[in-house]
């Protein structure tokens, strides 16, 4: 009976959105026959609600942890160089691998037009770098 309660409290937590008729289901394609009553008690005992409410309250960290070797993020920051001409601004955008904690500079340029920045994305897309969903910031461009 260990085992069977193992192993509904597994499936409804690894598939939160699976509520008690389909985790009746699965058992039985398992070849255990257990009640719709039973599978409900069992999750109430343990703290587990039922499906919806379940499946609406996905925290944070479950939702990063089921993605982690897929998320990558970006932003800008500038940086003051010295010159020839003086001192100038150039603005560099670089890409952060989560899972590793790597960092990929994509380019850096004084000014971040449209076209440098479709650049940016096609070089980006050439490299299977995951796209990025970015804020409202004017320095990225539309294009993105």
């Amino acid at each position: 009976m260990k085992t069977i309660v193992e192993l509904i409290m597994r499936m409804a937590l690894e598939k939160p959105s699976w509520g008690y008729t389909r985790i009746q289901g699965a058992l039985a394609i398992l070849g255990h026959q257990v009640g719709h009553g039973t599978i409900a008690n069992i999750l109430k005992e343990n703290g587990i609600d039922p499906a919806p409410q379940r499946d609406a309250q996905t925290r944070w960290s479950t939702f990063l942890k089921a993605h982690w070797e897929c998320l990558t993020a970006t932003d800008f920051l500038s940086v003051e160089v010295f010159t020839f001409k003086g001192l100038s601004t150039h603005h560099l955008l670089f890409f952060i691998d989560i899972a590793s904690r790597s960092v990929h500079v994509a380019g850096i340029t004084p000014h971040p037009d449209n076209a440098w920045m479709t650049q940016i994305a096609r070089n980006v897309t050439d490299t299977q770098i995951p796209r990025c969903e970015h804020s409202d910031n004017p320095v990225f461009s539309s294009v993105i």
